[in-house]
């Protein structure tokens, strides 16, 4: 009986999202045409509460941060199911990491599973939270709203996420961003330069130290950086000189023994030339990406049913904020391609994101979203299931 109502549950949410299928992505389109910065998205957050209230959720706007947002639909008393929708953009490229996409994925399907929950007499108790978060462009949304315990109430989360690929589970690193800050003495670089203390020696020092290091880093370690400050004229020994690094590695314990490392590498520069450092690492940190693998199954089970197969596992590249969600309750960070092989942070990608054909791929993964919320309320065995995975993985990992 649970399966036969799944099914139907299933088949109403995909018609609905069909059904908004325009007026989503218009919506898309809007916000894609309009990209803004980390805590500046102003325009998204409007057009998306917007949307949401005029179709019958329950909106709470400026939840917590100016730019995110609550809405919600069902009632209490059963499980609460979280879905995200991501939409600040990049400098310059705009839109090349595709959150114009993520946040249509998130509306799509709330709104799939709230009209099919709604047509159905006898259903199971459940509330959809749509939750928008904004600044995962290295603002950390995420983070502060699980500071404000904005994920407190939700037993699962799901998101999907552009890509050149279709990638059900990757390895998406832990991460840090750290400035480093040299300050020497200033003398004319010609005729005393034996008063000066170089500020741009230490930096280039640092920079030369770290790629030293890199023969001794793990294969799935990533360190890069570049020069923010390093003088103001050639004929004057620099007094202050800058660096902006960022690291990475597979989990967030990996990445304290790559910041003890570097650290160590920002020190030694600063000995050698007689220079003062204040190396200032970002307190906001990206936690490794730990997917729920009874989760992923269901969606790549129901998306396989709408034509969607995955490519073999990939080592982790990027980053997110998503990984400190899926450290505090079972998640998943999908990745779909939208029929490009531009890589994100492109221009191309950023192009590719307006597409007809990554709209429709969107609407692909809403509906495998969906219709794996249906299936994990219908059976209440697979929620004790996915909170098994989530405790045995945490278990071992933390």
């Amino acid at each position: 009986m649970a399966s036969d109502q799944a099914e139907i549950l299933k088949q109403k949410a995909k018609e609905a999202i069909d059904v908004y299928s325009t007026d989503l992505y218009e919506l898309n389109k809007s916000i894609w045409e309009n990209p803004e910065l980390a805590f500046k998205e102003t325009y998204a957050h409007d057009q998306l509460t917007a949307f949401l209230a005029e179709r019958g959720f329950d909106v709470t706007r400026h939840y917590t941060l100016d730019t995110a947002f609550r809405a919600e639909s069902g009632e209490d008393g059963g499980l609460t199911i979280g879905l995200i929708s991501e939409y600040d953009a990049l400098p310059e490229v705009g839109h090349a990491c595709g959150h114009n996409l993520i946040a249509e994925s998130g509306v799509a399907a709330a709104l799939g599973l709230k009209i099919a929950l709604e047509a159905v007499n006898q259903k199971p108790k459940v509330k959809i939270v749509l939750l928008g978060t904004p600044a995962e462009e290295g603002g950390g949304g995420k983070v502060l709203m699980i500071n404000n315990g904005c994920f407190k109430d939700i037993d699962l989360c799901m998101m999907v996420h552009p890509s050149p690929v279709d990638l059900l589970k990757g390895k998406f690193l832990a991460f840090k961003s750290v400035t480093v800050t040299y300050k020497g003495h200033a003398a004319h670089a010609a005729a005393f330069p034996w008063e000066g203390i170089n500020a741009l020696d230490a930096a280039v020092m640092a920079y030369t130290n770290i790629s030293v290091l890199r023969q001794q880093m793990k294969p799935t370690w990533k360190v890069h950086g570049i020069f923010t400050e390093g003088g103001v004229k050639p004929n004057i020994i620099p007094d202050r000189a800058q660096l902006s690094y960022y690291i990475r590695a597979l989990t967030d314990k990996e990445l304290e023994v790559l910041k003890e490392k570097v650290t160590s590498c920002f020190e030694a520069a600063a000995s050698a030339t007689g220079c003062k450092v204040c190396i200032e690492w970002d307190p906001i940190h990206y936690s490794n990406v730990d997917t729920n693998s009874t989760l992923a199954d269901l969606y790549q089970a129901n998306v396989k049913t709408l034509g969607v197969t995955f490519v073999t596992e990939q080592e982790g590249r990027g980053s997110t904020d998503m990984g400190n969600v899926s450290h505090i309750i079972p998640s998943t960070h999908v990745m779909y391609s939208i029929g490009s092989k531009a890589g994100n942070h492109s221009h191309a990608f950023t192009k590719a994101a307006i597409t007809e054909i990554a709209h429709k791929k969107t609407l692909i993964a809403s509906k495998a979203m969906a219709m794996t919320a249906i299936d994990v309320l219908c059976n209440p065995e697979l929620m004790a299931k996915i909170k098994n995975d989530f405790e045995k993985s945490h278990s071992t990992t933390d």
